[in-house]
Parts: structure tokens; C-alpha cells; sequence
């Protein structure tokens, strides 16, 4: 029992963290832990593959919001793999040329409408987080490519292993952690989590509609 309340408060105060770290980050519309260099090799493509997703304040706000909808929310733990799917297909699309308009406005929509919804404190069904997830999963991945865009097919392969990897690990590794603690939907934690997501996506889109902002 005592192990059990242990858990649970650091799994808050862990919670609380994350949202003060939400709250600070500023978000970038390109990143790239190559400083901007493209990746030639496989070791450049793997390790611009597992950096972008993290350095990139609007996709990690969007990774953890994945993971605690899912965690708190009970859902199915294939979730995930869901927008992972979707956004290596977003990659796919963007280095095979194909045009998606404000790919990065709907990238920054999507963390606003991720982090208002876990902020309601309310359960919502799956085919509405798997399609938010899906569509969301495309936009990013599209981002993504903008990096990778031109590379040779070894180096991409490798970045889009990287993806999959961190992605995964991230989504799944917060999805168990919020579970494992019995955080509900309504808990104050995670609303707090959603509403710094909510701010992280606010401040992309605003970076997006007025530039310098």
C-alpha cells in the first residue's frame, strides 16, 4: 500500500514537472540534431531519426500527449503504433514529392487539440484518438521528411527506423508509466499535462501565423 501511494506521488510530481518543462520549451518549426546537415551515412540517418521527434518541442508534446490519453484513458496499447505508422507514412509522402498544404499549421492544431482534450478531464472513445492519432501521425511525418528530404536511400531507411524506435519507446514508455500509477481522466496531474501541451501547440501555431512571434 505504502509503495503503492509512493509511486503515485512521484508519478504527480513527475507529472507537474513535465508540464513546468511544457510550459518553458519553445517550439521550432524545423528541427534537426544534424544542425542542418544531411544525413549521408546510416549512423546520420539513425541518430536524425531518434533526435527530431525529442528536440522538436511541438512532436514531444504531441508524443506525451499520445501516451497519457492512453495511459489515463485505459485505451488499447496499439494505439500508438497507430500515429507511428502514420507518420513514417508522412515521411514516405513529403520525400516522394507529394504536396500537403500547413502541413506544419496542422502539426501545431494538432498539439493544441491533443492537449485540450486530455485537459478536459473527460473519456472519449477510441475511433476519436485513433483519428486524431492517424491524421496528426501524417502531418508530423511530413514534417519530419523536410529533414531528410534528398537523401540517399540508406541514410532515410535509418532515420525512418529512428522514428519508429523513439517514437515508440516515448508513446508506450508514458502510456505504461500513467497507467501503472492509476492516474484517472480526471486526475488534476494529467490535465495539467494537456493544458501544457495545449500551450507548447498554441505557441507553434502563433509562431506560424505571425512569424516572429
Amino acid at each position: 500500500m505504502g509503495d503503492q501511494m509512493s509511486f503515485s506521488s512521484l508519478h504527480r510530481t513527475a507529472l507537474l514537472a513535465l508540464s513546468s518543462f511544457l510550459l518553458t520549451v519553445a517550439p521550432a518549426s524545423a528541427h534537426h540534431v544534424m544542425g542542418g546537415k544531411m544525413p549521408s551515412t546510416f549512423g546520420e540517418g539513425l541518430l536524425s531519426g531518434l533526435g527530431h521527434p525529442v528536440i522538436g518541442p511541438d512532436h514531444l508534446a504531441f508524443l506525451i500527449a499520445v501516451g497519457v490519453a492512453v495511459g489515463v484513458g485505459g485505451l488499447s496499447l496499439a494505439l500508438p503504433i497507430v500515429f507511428v505508422a502514420a507518420s513514417a507514412m508522412g515521411v514516405v509522402l513529403h520525400v516522394n514529392g507529394v504536396d500537403i498544404p500547413g502541413a506544419e499549421l496542422i502539426v501545431a492544431s494538432s498539439v493544441v487539440l491533443a492537449g485540450f482534450l486530455i485537459a478536459r478531464g473527460r473519456e472519449l472513445p477510441l475511433a476519436v484518438w485513433a483519428a486524431l492519432f492517424g491524421l496528426a501521425g501524417v502531418a508530423h511525418g511530413y514534417a519530419y521528411g523536410e529533414s531528410i528530404f534528398g537523401a540517399e536511400p540508406t541514410p532515410l531507411w535509418a532515420y525512418l527506423i529512428g522514428l519508429v524506435v523513439i517514437q515508440s519507446a516515448l508513446t508506450m514508455g508514458v502510456a505504461l508509466v500513467t497507467r501503472r500509477s492509476g492516474t484517472e481522466v480526471s486526475a488534476v496531474a494529467p490535465r495539467l499535462v494537456g493544458a501544457a501541451v495545449a500551450g507548447v501547440g498554441l505557441t507553434a501555431l502563433l509562431g506560424q501565423l505571425i512569424p516572429g512571434v
